[in-house]
């Protein structure tokens, strides 16, 4: 059993810190091994050059990880980022980016997944990323 997205915002809102809250992040999709979630363009997210900032894409990759993870799982339960690596491969100015988080591998204690982040109506990913987490509970 997956979760709805429904689900997946009622996770997001009831296990986030409010700076993670505070980049407006929706679920879009969710499935049995994924997750997509939607970053709104924001002015604020912007670095210097008018690119969205490499830490909101990389707090919007392990945030989208927990929502894969708890689809595939079922049900949120506790868990933690062990490791995350960022690949940053073009600037996103002006557009919303897609936050497309797929479960990999899936254990008992350990879950391991790929991000890919692309801005709204482009093919190719502007970064990706991969992640693993422990599951403690």
């Amino acid at each position: 059993m997956t979760l709805s997205p429904a689900q997946a915002e009622k996770v997001l809102a009831d296990n986030f810190a409010p700076w993670v809250l505070g980049l407006g992040l929706r679920v879009e999709e969710t499935g049995e091994r994924h997750a997509v979630l939607r970053l709104p363009w924001s002015d604020a997210l912007a670095r210097d050059g008018g690119g969205i900032s490499g830490q909101a894409l990389m707090a919007a990759a392990d945030t989208a990880t927990v929502i894969a993870v708890a689809s595939a799982r079922g049900a949120y339960g506790p868990m933690t980022t062990v490791q995350q690596s960022t690949s940053f491969m073009r600037p996103v100015t002006g557009a919303d980016v897609l936050i497309d988080a797929r479960v990999t591998k899936l254990g008992r204690r350990m879950a391991f997944a790929e991000i890919a982040m692309t801005a709204e109506n482009t093919e190719e990913p502007a970064a990706r990323a991969t992640t693993v987490y422990a599951l403690l509970g």
